[in-house]
């Protein structure tokens, strides 16, 4: 039967620094790529070896994968990156300390910015410091300026139906490693949960998550890989 593994990206510098990340690309820590490479070793030890993968453009996803795959000596498997699994765009907070923008906003206010479903944060203003209008990563895409989990749920949900459930068909072991926001989008749809639970589903990162899946990609199972 088809398998889905899921792997959020190992701890990000911003992720440390307890900062707004969104589309801004920041590296793993060292912490954060033990993170990784313990991944790969967990997939490893289970026997779990995926024979292809996917991941975001961004720097923290891509080394999380390219660790874990080293460390299950699978390296060498087809991969493909898309922006569309990319994080949250987390508009005008990018950047931003969490408990500083909490202390000018408010709690109950960066509270919605983050759980709501379908509240996005303040835009990001063309041509300020974290303007990706110039990352060739992004040349032709129409980047957005704020992103609700409602909005990204909208670009993974089209991107996995016609990019990964093909591979699934074929009776590929699919690893996806990405971010926590754009992870929750394919949790929510293959787990059925609903709009407001989703926004509290909180997913460690380093973590694989194992779905298995049936004929029909129905989820008969979900687990992380740790505590099997």
């Amino acid at each position: 039967m088809p398998r889905l593994i899921l792997v959020r990206h190992g701890q990000s510098q911003w992720n440390l620094e307890n900062r707004f990340t969104g589309w801004w690309d920041v590296d793993l820590t060292p912490k954060g790529e033990e993170e990784a490479l313990a991944a790969g070793k967990l997939l490893a030890a289970r026997a779990m070896l995926p024979t292809v993968a996917f991941t975001s453009v961004q720097t923290r996803a891509i080394r999380t994968l390219h660790l874990a795959l080293e460390a299950a000596g699978r390296l060498w498997i087809p991969e493909t990156k898309d922006w569309r699994l990319n994080e949250r765009h987390y508009g005008g907070l990018t950047g931003l300390d969490k408990a500083e923008t909490a202390a000018r906003h408010g709690d109950d206010q960066v509270k919605i910015w983050r759980r709501s479903f379908d509240v996005p944060p303040p835009v990001l203003e063309a041509g300020s410091e974290f303007d990706l209008g110039r990352d060739l990563r992004y040349a032709g895409i129409a980047i957005p300026s704020t992103e609700s989990l409602k909005d990204t749920i909208a670009r993974v949900l089209p991107y996995y139906e016609s990019a990964i459930v093909p591979q699934l068909r074929a009776g590929e072991t699919v690893l996806i490693a990405a971010h926590g926001n754009s992870l929750r989008a394919l949790v929510k749809h293959l787990s059925g949960i609903s709009d407001d639970e989703i926004t509290g589903l909180e997913i460690p990162t380093g973590q694989p998550i194992v779905y298995e899946l049936d004929g029909d990609l129905s989820a008969t199972e979900r687990y992380y890989l740790s505590e099997r």
